[in-house]
């Protein structure tokens, strides 16, 4: 397992947060996502994800991944 700690763009509230965990939760490989206001820390695993693809998933959510 892998851990990467995503800061996130757009992030205003507790619903963005719902938003966002629930967009990385589903994810499969992701084993665990704590999120709060601006950032991301989410374990993977990288044999089924990517960073690359939980970017995507941010994306896809309505949020922007300033690194990863």
């Amino acid at each position: 397992m892998l851990s990467l700690t995503i800061p996130i763009t757009g992030m205003t509230c507790g619903g963005c947060v719902s938003r966002v965990r629930n967009a990385l939760s589903k994810i499969t490989g992701v084993q665990e996502a704590n999120v709060a206001v601006g950032t991301a820390t989410v374990t993977y695993d990288p044999a089924l994800t990517s960073p690359e693809a939980l970017r995507g998933a941010l994306a896809h959510a309505g949020y922007a991944a300033t690194a990863a």
